[in-house]
This record gives structure tokens, C-alpha cells and sequence, in this order.
């Protein structure tokens, strides 16, 4: 594939920049929705600005049963590589990033003991172009450094030989070898297709308009709450000379004291019918099924609880989208981890291996749903019967699969 060069790929990421800067907006709850309505004034509405953490919500739920565990059949030793690059952290940001932007970035590199370095870099600060066959790139751009404005200090272009570095936007003689014969930027995608090859977002378009609503519903009843809480009260018949009433005086006070005036007529008082909560609740809890619809999440995972607690099976059938949708997850997120360790060996190596050799290391992650005690009950007893008709059928690997459980002995 040609080489479309620097300014190509920066003019790419500025395109879909903004577009993740607003999902991780999203998800740090700190995007501000358009002002729309026709009966709250907008200096009224911002006083009153709601805030929801729905996306949030939608993708920690899937991210945190996203577990790697590691890689099987490993013959480059690449769980070593994974090992000394702070796994725990190292996993969990990439597959976080990924889930809100749809893709997050590897850069690998080494340090000056020749160790393999795996950074993980968000999708507004890197790109590249894709091979749709294999997943890795051909060539790769990032962003590895902006000053306070957010203006790039550092950027690296990446190449299958080298990896030449700019600085303030200036191009340096600082270009390293690249043995590996590999860009040493690695995607990791989360849902990845012909038409997305760089994947979809866990917070979609139908999520975000979902808890657009809601806000607006949370900041409709809060205006409202206040006339619930002081309902609007007026007086008819007062003469022309009496005194302006203090307002405040007449909300909180307990007494008022009318008289009559020079004619003997008195003035009448009323209160405006007080408006009902009801109509927003509904209205919110329409919202959260709609959103938890759209993330394969409950009515409880969006606090609308239940009266009845739910066994592990009960909460394992109710959420069937989200297992699923993690299975997918799984499958997507293992292939980019395993581009990862591909590259990563390469370079270790210094020597440009097949990526076919890497085709019997597999990606292994924890169950999506621990399992409880009744759990281990009925897959222990299955697994009786099934060995029992043929011996050796569910080995100590598998039933680790299934529960997550490690056996005596096992590291």
C-alpha cells in the first residue's frame, strides 16, 4: 500500500477528533446538551442544568467484566512482555479507551535496556491507515505529547522500517529503525466491520439521545419543583390604594390579614392548582428503558430498583444483550491484544516473524459473570456426569473457562 504521508494523516485524525473528544466528554459527564424546549426560558434552564451519568454507566458495565486473563499455547513468551508493562493497568486502559472511541491505540517501543514499552495512546491522538485483512496498520501517526493549550509538542509518524519523530511541528533528524518491519502503532477495535474497520463506540448515538432526554426531564421537574414546593397563590378585589405585597411575604408567611375597605368589599384569595411529579417520573423511567434497551443493561443497573433481589442466573438471564455483547467485545479486543503481542515479539526479537506462526496463541479472559455457590453446584455435578460417559472430556483448562475458578497448583 502507498505511503499517504504526514499531512494526510493529520488532516484524518483533526476529521474524527472531535467526534471522540465528545464521547469521552460523555463519559466524564461533562458534555453540555444543546438548550431546546419552548416553555423554560434558557437563563431559567441553565440555572437548573441536570447531569447523568448514563454513558458512563453504559460503558463501565461492560468494561469492567472485560478481564484478560492471558495468552494460551504461548511460545514467544509473550505474556512476559505483558508482565513487565503493568498489566493490570495496562489491559484496563486500553480496553476502557477503546469502548468509549471504538479503538485505542498500542505505541510500542524500547527502553534503554532493551525491554519492550507498551503504551497506550486514545483515539484522539493517534490514527492511521488500516489493513482490513490483518488489523495492523500500514501506516500509523501519533500525537505522544500537547503543552496546556493542547497543541502538539512531540508527534511520531510510523513506518513499516522506521519511526521519524516531529517536534513542534518541525521535522527532526530523530528517526529510529524499525526491525520489526511492522508500524509499531497497534489498534485495538472494539466491534470492528467492513464499513467501520476502525469500530463502533459503546456510546451511540440512540444512548446519548436517551440520556439528552432524561436530562431535560430531570431539569423540567426541578423548575417545576419549585412551584410544587410554593405553589402560586393571587388575590382578586383589591382596592387601588391598597399597598404592593411583598411576594416572598406572601409565599412563606402563615397568616394574612385583609381588610375591608372604605366600601366594605374584600378582596378574595385563591392558589393555582399545583402541577403533579408523576408525569416525570414516568417520562424518566421511559427514558432509562429506552437507554438500558439500547446497552443491554436493567431498569436496576440505571437505579430504578426492584422489590426482589435477583439470584446470579436470575441477573445472568436479564442481562443477555450484555453477555453477548461482551462475547463480541472479547473476540474484537483479543485480536487487537494479540496484534500487540505479534508486534511486540517482533521487536523484542529484532527479527520480522510471519504472523502466521502467532495463529495457536489464543487470547484468554475471566468469565463475563463470576459464578456463586449454587453456580459451582450444578457445573460440578455436570461435569460428573460428563466425564463419567466420557473420561476426560471437561478437562482442569475448560472448567477454569467456565468459573474462573484455578485448581490447586495452578499458577
Amino acid at each position: 500500500m502507498a505511503e499517504k504521508g504526514m499531512a494526510y494523516l493529520q488532516n484524518k485524525l483533526a476529521t474524527y477528533k472531535n467526534r471522540v473528544d465528545m464521547r469521552y466528554s460523555q463519559y466524564a459527564m461533562t458534555y453540555t446538551d444543546r438548550d431546546v424546549g419552548i416553555t423554560i426560558p434558557d437563563s431559567i434552564r441553565r440555572q437548573y442544568r441536570s447531569v447523568l451519568g448514563w454513558c458512563a454507566k453504559g460503558v463501565d458495565s461492560l468494561a469492567d467484566r472485560l478481564v484478560f486473563r492471558n495468552f494460551a499455547n504461548d511460545q514467544f513468551d509473550v505474556n512476559g512482555i505483558f508482565a513487565m508493562n503493568n498489566p493490570d493497568v495496562y489491559f484496563d486502559s486500553a480496553i476502557l479507551s477503546a469502548l468509549i472511541a471504538s479503538c485505542s491505540f498500542t505505541y510500542i517501543s524500547k527502553d534503554e535496556n532493551g525491554n519492550v514499552r507498551l503504551q497506550v495512546i486514545e483515539a484522539s491522538n493517534a490514527t492511521g491507515n488500516i489493513n482490513p485483512i490483518t488489523g495492523l496498520l500500514t501506516e500509523g501517526y501519533a500525537v505522544l505529547e500537547r503543552d496546556d493549550n493542547g497543541v502538539a509538542t512531540l508527534e511520531a509518524h510510523f513506518l513499516p522500517d522506521r519511526t521519524d519523530f516531529y517536534y513542534n511541528g518541525g521535522k527532526s533528524n530523530d528517526s529510529i529503525p524499525n526491525d520489526a518491519g511492522i508500524p509499531l502503532l497497534v489498534p485495538i477495535i472494539h466491534r470492528p466491520d467492513a464499513v467501520r474497520p476502525f469500530g463502533r463506540s459503546r456510546i451511540s448515538r440512540a444512548g446519548m439521545y436517551w440520556q439528552k432526554n432524561a436530562k431535560r426531564t430531570l431539569e423540567r421537574a426541578d423548575v417545576t419543583a419549585e412551584f410544587y414546593s410554593f405553589p402560586q397563590k393571587y388575590v382578586t378585589g383589591l382596592s387601588d390604594d391598597a399597598e404592593p405585597m411583598d411576594t416572598w411575604k406572601a409565599t412563606v408567611s402563615s397568616m394574612l390579614q385583609f381588610t375591608k375597605d372604605e366600601q366594605g368589599d374584600k378582596p378574595t384569595l385563591g392558589q393555582f392548582t399545583t402541577p403533579s411529579m408523576s408525569p416525570f417520573t414516568e417520562q424518566l423511567r421511559t427514558a432509562a428503558a429506552g437507554f438500558a434497551g439500547e446497552t443491554g443493561l436493567t431498569l436496576d443497573d440505571l437505579g430504578f430498583v426492584s422489590d426482589n433481589p435477583s439470584s446470579v442466573e436470575a441477573i445472568k438471564a436479564s442481562h443477555e444483550s450484555l453477555r453477548l455483547a461482551g462475547r463480541k467485545a472479547q473476540r474484537s479486543l483479543g485480536s487487537g491484544l494479540l496484534n500487540v503481542a505479534y508486534v511486540s515479539a517482533c521487536l523484542r526479537d529484532d527479527f520480522a516473524y510471519e504472523r502466521s506462526v502467532f495463529n495457536m496463541t489464543v487470547p484468554k479472559w475471566e468469565p463475563l459473570f463470576e459464578p456463586d455457590a449454587s453456580t459451582f453446584g450444578m457445573v460440578g455435578d455436570g461435569v460428573s456426569k460428563l466425564n463419567a460417559a466420557m473420561p476426560d472430556y471437561i478437562t482442569k483448562e475448560m472448567l477454569d473457562d467456565m468459573t474462573g475458578l484455578k485448581g490447586a497448583g495452578d499458577e
